[in-house]
């Protein structure tokens, strides 16, 4: 299985296991992981998921689809060019050591 790091705004790391196919919302609701909302269940329609990218994992994850983006345009926090939505990023083995910030504000 691939594993999926998650950094708090306060520097507090969590690494986890994920199911390939698996969003990176979905592991961290399951597991936990505080900081991440997901109001919409990872519908991709409240950008309370935010998440920087490490950059070493941002081609590999992907960009942002039209719907995404537009909902990073309103998200509390500050968009960056690693800024994504924690549920439009699937885990695969491609991702395993991938590392993501969470956005310190999510509503």
């Amino acid at each position: 299985m691939p594993s999926v790091t998650y950094i708090s705004p306060d520097g507090t790391e969590t690494t986890l296991e994920a199911r390939v196919g698996d969003s990176v919302m979905d592991t961290a609701v399951k597991n936990g992981v505080k900081g991440i909302v997901a109001e919409c269940g990872g519908a991709c329609a409240c950008a309370t998921c935010h998440v920087y990218v490490d950059e070493a994992f941002l081609a590999e994850a992907g960009e942002a689809g039209p719907l995404e983006d537009d909902m990073l345009d309103g998200a509390a926090s500050e968009r960056t060019n690693c800024s994504r939505l924690s549920c439009q990023i699937k885990m695969s083995d491609a991702l395993d050591g991938l590392k993501v910030t969470i956005a310190p504000e999510q509503v």
